[in-house]
């Protein structure tokens, strides 16, 4: 199914000014092109909606796909100009939010599409709507209800006003529950810039799906529901969309498979998977391949408990999952969670687990770490409670490596060193650099969408601040030359010509014959080793031994030794 969002707007003048940046941001960042969101002011002077039945509402897009267009006129809306236009186009008047909700439920009715994911945000800085109304507030209360029962997540998107903005009153019962019970003092906290309502806007449009359900066995009969998340995950350009030359339209692919011999079309069913063991080709069945795969059932499995500090960071060999409990599919799941999640972290320890993520896939032993919630000034959450998923390497994993010999640094040219990284420390955050590629393929589609004369100037953010680095670092880099390397050295020259060698009289360096001794060879021949040879040496040994072969690949030399030197 496909994804939607309404933004639903109060039209008060202290409002719509602000929040028309965050609008055009919002339609900036949808996820996917095939994402269905709409605009409806609520509380305006003029009236607008497709079934012509509800006064001071105005549907500004309708539920449908955002386009060049759509982000134009929301964008048109920005500034001072966008201000008057707003005032022109629709005004302020009454308000009625009941009714803006019943306009949204129609809105939603009116899509024939499957929608597997439908959320309504209301922008407001007014706690009463209605001015103590019982009427409308009722008639708000109902249609919310109805909305929720349909599948429709309210979230309210409040700005500060001067007074306080108190939630309690009216908007408690207008908006869904919180997903997690750590969200509800951020569901109340009103934001004091529009920069953290953009944050809490798009932590709420992210959709937080589980890659995997598991159950995590604590012991016989003790079971926990969890889902893995992915908290990163790399970003791509989108991929290419084939187009039909003539008309521009979308074309399909199609894969088919065809006899060798008879050219017949395959089925499926008429398809069989071999593996050659022992120079025999077994045939196996699709069900014989999947049972072979099986191991057990997915799951996780408590093994037990490690302190955090017999985890090295050479044991994180591919991206980690993260684990939070799922309170529907078993009772009592977040409060065993939440228990297991403090005392690991108050005892500083990790748990060690066997994983089996899907169906058919390999069992793996991961490690639990614990983490505790973080939030920002702005009650927008950082970092999430819960376990990361570390997947732990097996024996077969690991690799002894032989680095090079170099030669060893000095004292005084590893002091040296240290105060240069001392002079370029920084605190990293990962969310403040942006892919370059990615953006300028964004800013040219951007460009190119909304007809503008150029592309918007993309900054790089990885590229190193020179200029700034020479004034932290003063003389030290130079320092550190005179310690490490020579006085006449030029990173910028090139390198020395190689010496000729004086007795070939200037011409190239003849190489040596390579001899293998007869005993060595046949040794070589009844341990069936040859292959471990050179093509030099073979072809020496075929003349020693007066070996005739036509041919010069590795294997036909290979065969004629055997052949002579095996009777």
């Amino acid at each position: 199914g496909r994804d939607s969002l309404v933004f639903l707007v109060d039209a008060s003048k202290e409002i719509v000014i602000g929040l028309i940046g965050c609008f055009s941001f919002c339609l900036m960042m949808t996820s996917s092109h095939r994402d269905l969101m709409a605009l409806v002011f609520y509380g305006t002077e003029q009236s607008k909606d497709p079934s012509k039945s509800f006064k001071h509402v105005y549907v500004y897009h309708d539920l449908d796909e955002p386009g060049a267009k759509r982000v134009q006129e929301v964008d048109a809306l920005r500034g001072g100009k966008g201000a008057q236009l707003a005032a022109e186009t629709m005004g302020s008047g009454e308000t009625s939010l009941g009714d803006a909700l019943w306009c949204c439920a129609n809105l939603y009715s009116d899509i024939k599409l499957r929608l597997s994911h439908k959320r309504l945000m209301i922008f407001t800085c007014r706690d009463k709507p209605h001015e103590g109304d019982s009427v409308k507030d009722r008639q708000a209360r109902t249609k919310s209800g109805d909305l929720k029962e349909t599948g429709v997540i309210i979230d309210l998107m409040h700005l500060m006003k001067p007074d306080g903005f108190d939630v309690a009153p009216f908007f408690r019962d207008i908006i869904s529950p919180p997903e997690d019970e750590s969200e509800l003092g951020l569901q109340l906290e009103p934001c004091d810039k529009l920069e953290d309502l953009q944050k809490r806007v798009r932590a709420k449009e992210q959709k937080k799906r589980a890659q995997a359900r598991l159950h995590l066995c604590l012991g016989e009969g003790i079971n926990v529901a969890v889902g893995i998340y992915a908290t990163a995950v790399t970003a791509r350009k989108p991929a290419p969309i084939r187009l039909y030359r003539e008309t521009n339209e979308p074309v399909r692919s199609k894969t088919r498979t065809f006899h060798t011999q008879t050219g017949s079309l395959l089925l499926p069913s008429e398809i069989k998977k071999s593996q050659v063991y022992g120079k025999k080709q077994i045939v196996m069945e699709k069900d014989e391949v999947d049972a072979i795969k099986k191991f057990e059932d997915p799951g996780m499995f408590l093994i037990g408990f490690k302190p955090m500090e017999r985890l090295k960071r050479h044991h994180h060999i591919r991206p980690a999952a993260f684990i939070y409990p799922e309170e529907d599919e078993v009772k009592g799941s977040a409060c065993l969670f939440s228990a297991l999640l403090t005392k690991c972290h108050e005892r500083n320890v990790f748990a060690l687990c066997r994983c089996v993520s899907r169906r058919n896939y390999p069992p793996r032993f991961v490690a639990l770490v614990p983490q505790k919630e973080e939030v920002d000034e702005g009650k927008v959450q950082i970092s999430p409670s819960g376990f990361h998923v570390i997947y732990l390497p097996y024996a077969d994993d690991m690799r002894t490596l032989d680095p090079p010999q170099c030669p060893t640094a000095s004292q005084r040219q590893v002091d040296k060193m240290k105060e240069i990284v001392s002079k370029l420390r920084f605190k990293y955050r990962s969310d403040a650099f942006e892919n370059p590629v990615i953006q300028q393929q964004y800013r040219n589609l951007e460009a190119l969408a909304l007809d503008m004369m150029a592309p918007e100037d993309t900054e790089d953010l990885i590229m190193p601040k020179v200029d700034q680095m020479d004034q932290r670092l003063g003389p030290l880099v130079q320092e550190f030359k005179d310690l490490v390397y020579p006085a006449d050295y030029n990173p910028e020259g090139k390198p020395a010509a190689k010496r000729k060698t004086a007795d070939t009289g200037g011409g190239a360096e003849k190489k040596p014959k390579v001899e293998v001794p007869e005993d060595e060879l046949r040794a070589h021949v009844q341990n069936g080793t040859l292959g471990k040879l050179t093509v030099p040496v073979l072809k020496e040994a075929c003349k020693k031994f007066g070996v005739h072969t036509t041919g010069t690949k590795k294997q036909e030399l290979i065969d004629a030794l055997v052949d002579q030197l095996g009777q």
